[in-house]
């Protein structure tokens, strides 16, 4: 009983993250004066999707925070904790502790440097938990992307090709590919992310 009221519990708080994001995507958007049809042009989305990703209807995929992020001047740790990065030299995140970000049911990302000011990448801890749907969702974002494989097996689709990352394993690809991840085997898959 317990199991079932702490997934519960772990939905609600992703729904209510999931629109605080929003809120703030949307925030931000009017505030530098730019129109929903210009924002899913800069994410190649239709417009359509963008205004669902806005309201909390529809999970806003880490691509989209990253494009609006970037093409827009603005840090992603804003549009994930409404804060802004303040750290000059260094930023700690111990175990367990970093900025987290729900994706779906089924991934968790954790930002590893989100307190600091003007990164040139953005590290995540990423858990993909696996699941029943064995269609792969794509996404592409501007810029390159490192993945580094800790736990698990994980299918990664890049484009029309398909690898398959074990502990240890790493691929580095062009983040503008669409591309798409899967759990395997029924079991969790944990690894480093570095977006460039």
């Amino acid at each position: 009983m317990a199991s079932n009221f702490d997934n519960e519990l772990k939905h609600q708080n992703m729904e209510s993250q999931i629109i605080e994001i929003a809120d703030r995507l949307r925030s931000m958007r009017e505030s530098l004066e730019i129109v929903p049809e210009r924002a899913a042009q800069t994410c190649d989305i239709p417009v359509a999707d963008y205004l669902k990703y806005e309201s909390g209807e529809m999970d806003i995929p880490v691509s989209v925070l990253h494009r609006m992020a970037k093409y827009y001047g603005f840090d992603i740790t804003t549009l994930l904790t409404g804060e802004q990065p303040h750290v000059h030299t260094f930023d700690l995140t111990r175990k367990g502790k970093g900025v987290t970000v729900q994706r779906q049911r089924s991934y968790n990302y954790e930002s590893l440097a989100a307190n600091f000011v003007n990164r040139k990448a953005e590290p995540y801890f990423v858990i993909v938990e696996p699941k029943e749907d064995p269609e792969i969702k794509v996404n592409s974002h501007p810029g390159q992307e490192f993945n580094y494989m800790l736990e698990g097996q994980l299918k990664i689709c890049i484009g029309d090709k398909e690898v398959i990352l074990n502990p240890g394993d790493s691929v580095y690809f062009d983040s503008g590919i669409p591309h798409g991840m899967q759990a395997m085997n029924g079991r969790v898959a944990r690894f480093l992310a570095v977006v460039l």
